[in-house]
């Protein structure tokens, strides 16, 4: 299992979550530095995916300071709750949402997803976007996905994928490894948060792997959208 912290002897969970609490103040900033803004188009696409469902009540996991939240309200929802193990991303996501007066739609709580604290069959749609290679737990953490999913709901699961192709893959690799963390120490001040993400990446089963998983966990019409060469995927997956 890859956790931030290698020397530590805490939980992989307590783990990422000191480790986002330490790059709060600065995720978004370099979330969007570091992808050269290209995240953002990805979320988008995963959004224009969910539109045939028209889902009321949604549900953003690993919601960090809301971003996916906030572009899930282009499906009108009734609300968007969003949860997270990081008090110090919620803080700054909570800042957002009064900011752009959006606190009546999007409720930001504080929440394992391993263990949602809410009951079955609650919401229409599911998102996740870059958290699910953080769990602890992966298959637990999509059983309570799929439990508390309502009938005829879908998951989306936005995530890091690993190019396949010359000359991609070779760029990719060099560009995680070496620039990346880099870029990330110098702005962040934590020197390991952004080691952490090209590791996680590397060991998380993407593709048709973790479809598998998904189809396990109890989804069913499970399909996947690669993005920009394979840098990111889309997964979804029905109930």
């Amino acid at each position: 299992m890859v956790t931030p912290y290698k020397d530590s002897d805490t939980s992989k969970k307590v783990q990422v979550a000191a480790m986002f609490d330490s790059i709060a103040a600065r995720y978004d900033f370099l979330n969007h530095f570091l992808s050269f803004g290209i995240d953002r188009g990805w979320r988008r696409k995963a959004i224009r995916l969910l539109k045939p469902y028209q889902p009321k009540q949604m549900l953003d996991i690993a919601t960090g300071t809301g971003d996916f939240a906030i572009e899930a309200l282009k499906l009108s929802p009734d609300k968007v709750t969003g949860v997270d193990i990081s008090t110090g991303m919620l803080a700054e996501g909570r800042k957002k949402m009064e900011r752009l007066g959006l606190n009546g739609t999007i409720e930001l709580l504080e929440g394992d997803s391993e263990n949602l604290p809410f009951k079955e069959e609650t919401f229409e749609a599911i998102t996740v976007a870059f958290g699910v290679r953080n769990f602890e737990n992966l298959s637990k953490g999509l059983e309570e996905m799929h439990r508390v999913l309502k009938p005829g709901g879908v998951t989306c699961v936005l995530e890091f994928s690993q190019p396949r192709s010359f000359p991609m893959k070779q760029l990719y690799h060099f560009y995680s490894f070496r620039i990346l963390p880099f870029w990330g120490r110098f702005f962040s001040k934590d020197k390991t948060a952004y080691s952490y993400l090209p590791e996680s990446v590397q060991a998380f089963p993407d593709g048709s792997d973790f479809l598998a998983i998904m189809r396990n966990a109890g989804f069913k019409n499970t399909r996947e959208y690669r993005l920009t060469f394979g840098i990111a995927t889309i997964y979804l997956g029905d109930k």
